[in-house]
């Protein structure tokens, strides 16, 4: 890992989603001096079967900030609603123009294929907001800007052929960090519908490390003509 400072910029349909993916690779950049910033284009406020979904927005926000803390990260929202995520150019040019605000090297963001709208939505935004956003000719408030690195991390609701291709390894301060800052989640605790999110993603770890020889990993996948890789860093 070179020397340079990078910065990750994490996109989420909703609060937690990547947080729980890839929160431990985010981690590990950040406490190793690296920046990262979370973006959720939703709250996820539709997902409890309590709360009002004003009530669980408010919820879910202030639990974002506290994972973000923990991680080391800064965090925004955009405000669109859970379950009603368009897909259209204005949603587009604003993930485009965070972009060019933030200028990080690596994108995170969901896998194309999912049982959650929301999920696929946010892959086909993000994927166009890369390419608006690095157009020169496209002109904008900021100037263009090119992220070197796009990576689709490994949500369970996004495994419809699913194939991770670059494995990270997670050192165990980072591990630590990382589940510190999802167990900020209610949901993550298992408290909305019952799904051990933590169980899951902490066995995820160790599934995807074990092929590779790290004790833990996450996986992701790449653009179409991306390698397989053993990775101790995204890039």
């Amino acid at each position: 890992m070179t020397t340079d400072q990078k910065h990750i910029l994490a996109i989420s349909a909703h609060a937690g989603d990547q947080e729980l993916t890839a929160g431990a690779v985010i981690a590990k950049y950040t406490m190793e001096g690296h920046k990262a910033t979370f973006l959720h284009l939703t709250p996820g406020e539709k997902g409890h079967p309590r709360l009002t979904p004003d009530e669980y927005k408010k919820q879910k926000i202030e639990e974002a900030y506290r994972a973000a803390d923990i991680l080391g990260a800064d965090v925004r929202f955009f405000d669109y609603k859970d379950a009603e995520l368009p897909v259209h150019d204005e949603i587009k040019y604003r993930v485009a123009d965070v972009i060019r605000e933030v200028k990080p090297d690596i994108i995170i963001t969901h896998w194309k294929n999912s049982m959650h709208k929301d999920h696929a939505n946010t892959h086909r935004i993000v994927e166009d907001a890369h390419f608006y956003a690095a157009l020169k000719t496209i002109e904008r408030e900021l100037p263009a800007h090119y992220a070197r690195k796009l990576y689709f991390s490994e949500n369970w609701e996004d495994m419809d052929e699913f194939v991770p291709e670059v494995f990270v390894d997670i050192p165990e301060d980072a591990f630590e960090t990382w589940i510190k800052a999802i167990g900020e989640y209610a949901f993550a605790r298992g408290e909305t519908y019952g799904f051990p999110y933590i169980d899951y993603y902490k066995a995820l770890t160790v599934v995807r490390g074990a092929p590779v020889y790290f004790k833990r990993a996450q996986g992701f996948m790449v653009p179409k003509g991306g390698l397989n890789q053993r990775l101790q860093w995204l890039g």
